[in-house]
């Protein structure tokens, strides 16, 4: 059984707010944020906040995964072995994704000389958005262009369709050693990403 570690807006769900009204408390000052608590057709769908970690006994097969990169590189996950990798769904209109992008670059700097690899996937956006939205937040690593949802496809038993961002971190060993559904907080991914290259 997966160890749930942390479960962001908890207690208001658990007292019967709806997510939405969770996630609106926190990113009140974006207007992306605002418009997908509006629900106003935005096709934004939260994850939980939640973050969970599998036991290295647990984990399963490697991943098999493969897809194009927005530069049209072909990348399989069955040339990630030896390397911890992380995989961070996003798009461009996604308020979550905006606020998490620059902790994302800065754990990128930080882990790359380390040995840790970064992708994003990007499940929506054609390629001039993605590259505008990568040049606005200095985004280091490559993504997919997942618009096909090759990516996701092969990742559903992680990533919940919609359910932008979520994150995962991937041991040496190709398997998912964690997994960040919603925005990922800093302090947790390093923790995360630390625990998977000590390993």
């Amino acid at each position: 059984m997966a160890r749930r570690s942390l479960l962001k807006f908890g207690a208001a769900l658990a007292v019967g707010l709806p997510a939405s009204v969770a996630l609106a408390s926190c990113a009140a000052e974006d207007p992306l944020a605002q418009q997908a608590a509006a629900g106003d057709n935005k096709n934004y769908i939260a994850g939980d906040g939640s973050v969970t970690e599998y036991a290295v006994g647990e984990r399963g097969e490697a991943v098999d995964l493969t897809g194009k990169l927005f530069d049209g590189t072909q990348v399989s996950s069955a040339e990630w072995t030896g390397t911890v990798t992380v995989l961070n769904f996003w798009y461009a209109a996604c308020a979550p994704c905006r606020k998490e992008a620059p902790d994302l670059v800065a754990l990128h700097d930080e882990f790359e000389p380390q040995g840790a690899q970064f992708f994003g996937v990007n499940i929506r956006d054609e390629r001039a958005t993605a590259e505008a939205f990568e040049r606005s937040f200095d985004i280091p690593y490559p993504s997919f262009d997942d618009q096909d949802g090759g990516v996701l496809l092969a990742m559903t038993s992680y990533v919940p369709p919609q359910a932008v961002p979520t994150t995962l971190v991937f041991d040496k060993a190709g398997r998912i050693s964690a997994r960040i559904l919603g925005l990922a907080e800093r302090s947790t991914l390093k923790a995360l990403i630390q625990d998977a290259l000590a390993e």
